[in-house]
């Protein structure tokens, strides 16, 4: 016992700072962000040093901090003060491309998801529960109630908004969970006073862009990027064919769609045959010819100091990152708008991964493919058992979104 005292008493006067290193020498990086979590929720200054050493969390040393971090199986060091300090006197040199962002509070995370959909269906309510990182669920019910509003950082699940059911129709018609998820939302559209499920998406990612616009941070995988999108564009034009929605889609639906109202896209085609597994031609997954050995993506580098968010949301041990498929891949350059940033790309196949961009208050992040860890992952796939990729560097730009919110943010510097 009096050895455990010395032991403490030492540390409050010598090591009173934790660093959680990200990068390669951290033994579970994931599970990391969920300690940066833990702490910004017992209201602990959590300082993410921007580029340095990956990434890297520095917090004030308590015992139960070290050893949460014990439990959870997170590499740490814990450092004196004037270590502490030396550190962040390096990274606040002004030729140094490195910068300390301090976090104070733990944003509170929504997830759009229908009751149906199980959690190994989506890699960002994987990964935060495999991190530790608490979330509600909500939906469209939720959204029409005011509830959105409430919460700081929304992710949408792989949803449809364009009505058309993820245009599984052609294969999966027949299929019991088809014919459930089909059945939820026009019952769900009904109850809500809309028409049909496409009038009530629309309404729903309306809302969507009011949250984000008043300082909401928003982020979409896979197939809820692009059919967000292509929603916000195609409101009050009828895009579904008959087996959708009852009557068939107008046939100068894209002479229609006002790009004003999008996000991150314009100048794209709609997909019209309800038979095709595609939305539009923003998605590259049906004529991209990248092996899948040689299926890579590379972050850029952006200056800590000067374009503090980017860098946030591009912190890895790792800038090249293995590709992996989804219904929404990859986007298609020549679709994007100007005034989007680009944070990830395949470069030889012209096509991004990883967007972001600014909208009024709020942040937008899009991130194309289904699984990091799963490069086709099939419907009636097993989960994801992220114990076995505890370092995935896929999985790490998910997660730098989630911490993103708890920054104190500058806008971008001109």
């Amino acid at each position: 016992m009096l050895t455990t005292a010395v032991f403490f008493l030492f540390l409050q006067v010598n090591a009173v700072h934790l660093l959680i290193p990200m990068d390669e020498t951290q033994k579970n990086h994931l599970k990391a962000y969920g300690i940066a979590y833990w702490a910004l929720r017992l209201d602990n200054e959590v300082k993410w040093l921007l580029n340095y050493r990956g990434g890297s969390f520095l917090v004030q040393h308590s015992p139960s901090l070290e050893n949460e971090c014990v439990i959870r199986g997170v590499s740490f060091e814990t450092i004196a003060d004037a270590r502490a300090t030396a550190v962040l006197n390096g990274i606040a040199e002004p030729d140094v491309n490195q910068d300390a962002v301090s976090m104070n509070k733990a944003p509170k995370i929504a997830v759009y998801s229908p009751p149906n959909k199980q959690p190994w269906d989506d890699a960002v309510t994987l990964v935060l529960t495999y991190a530790e990182i608490e979330y509600d669920i909500i939906y469209d019910e939720e959204i029409l109630n005011g509830k959105l509003p409430e919460y700081d950082w929304l992710h949408l699940h792989h949803e449809d908004f364009t009505g058309q059911f993820g245009k599984f129709w052609r294969t999966y018609q027949h299929m019991p969970w088809y014919q459930q998820e089909v059945n939820i939302n026009k019952q769900l559209a009904e109850k809500l006073g809309f028409m049909k499920v496409s009038e009530m998406k629309a309404f729903i990612t309306a809302e969507i862009e009011k949250y984000v616009l008043n300082g909401g941070f928003l982020f979409a995988m896979c197939a809820a990027t692009d059919t967000y999108d292509i929603a916000r564009a195609a409101t009050g034009v009828d895009i579904c064919a008959t087996m959708f929605d009852g009557d068939p889609a107008d046939p100068e639906a894209d002479q229609k769609l006002d790009f004003s109202r999008t996000f991150a896209f314009e100048n794209f085609q709609l997909e019209k045959d309800p038979n095709v597994y595609e939305f539009s031609d923003i998605d590259a997954t049906n004529y991209r010819k990248v092996d899948r050995d040689n299926d890579y993506f590379v972050l850029f580098e952006f200056s800590a100091k000067w374009d503090p968010i980017p860098t946030m949301l591009c912190q890895n041990h790792m800038n090249m990152i293995k590709g992996f498929m989804g219904q929404t891949t990859a986007f298609k350059k020549e679709v994007i708008k100007p005034n989007v940033l680009i944070l990830g790309e395949n470069k030889p196949a012209r096509e991004a991964r990883y967007i972001h961009g600014e909208k009024g208050k709020g942040f937008w992040t899009f991130y194309g493919g289904h699984d990091p860890e799963d490069y086709r992952h099939l419907v009636g796939d097993p989960p994801t058992d992220l114990s076995l990729y505890p370092n995935s560097p896929g999985y790490r730009l998910i997660l730098n979104n989630v911490l993103f919110p708890a920054a104190k943010k500058k806008k971008r510097k001109t």
